[in-house]
């Protein structure tokens, strides 16, 4: 099998708490990795690891088969927490703006925003957007410049069923366009509905990582 992002032995400590503890992560090419765990089990570091807000404190991190380097960031697309908008600004706009910070040239404004749903507002200004648009956004300029790997962490958070309906068609579509997607969530009934692979974290520790086979993740979770 062919592994997009590998992790080896990392660890993250913050003084004298270790948050991440030897993570051996393995994300396949071309698959939805989620990664489930309770709020506080470290999730969000580790994806801010591996798109580069943050340093591990030990342990490294292979893409694409070589040693990460901040070189590969040209091919992630990441949204963690909530989206970095410019409210007075118009959705074409906050693409225009990510994709002169990426140095990329931005050819399809038009398409991208109609892969998020966004077409029929991207002249509104964002500050006048709900939390779902918003969030679409965020994924629309997580996506300038067609990475190969998307991270979005707990992107359901504050959305309506229509808003996470949406969100899940668009990322299987994604998928069957050919990228890899890591997605966090403590909604096991929306993992159910996507993950190609799961992975379990606990107080730091990968507890589990395997292929998902439909299996209640519930009764998993809880043994």
């Amino acid at each position: 099998m062919e592994y997009l992002v590998e992790t080896h032995n990392l660890s993250k400590n913050f003084k004298h708490h270790c948050v991440l503890k030897e993570i051996n992560m393995h994300v396949p090419k071309g698959k939805i990795y989620c990664l489930i765990g309770n709020n506080g089990v470290g999730k969000s570091t580790l994806l801010k690891i591996l798109c580069g807000m943050l340093k591990p404190s030990s342990g490294s991190i292979t893409f694409k088969n070589h040693l990460w380097t901040r070189k590969d960031l040209n091919n992630i697309g990441s949204l963690i927490e909530n989206p970095a908008l410019y409210g007075h600004l118009t959705a074409d706009e906050n693409l225009e703006i990510i994709s002169q910070l990426k140095n990329i040239s931005l050819i399809d404004k038009k398409k991208l925003l109609r892969t998020v749903g966004l077409t029929d507002i991207s002249n509104k200004k964002c500050s006048e957007y709900s939390l779902g648009m918003k969030e679409r956004l965020g994924i629309a300029m997580a996506l300038v410049g067609n990475p190969e790997l998307l991270i979005l962490d707990e992107p359901t958070n504050g959305l309506d069923p229509a808003g996470i309906k949406d969100l899940r068609c668009l990322l299987k579509e994604l998928k069957n366009q050919g990228m890899t997607i890591i997605i966090s969530s403590h909604m096991l009934s929306e993992v159910q509905s996507i993950a190609d692979y799961i992975g379990f974290l606990k107080n730091g520790e990968l507890k589990l990582e395997e292929k998902y086979n439909q299996e209640n993740l519930e009764h998993l979770f809880m043994e």
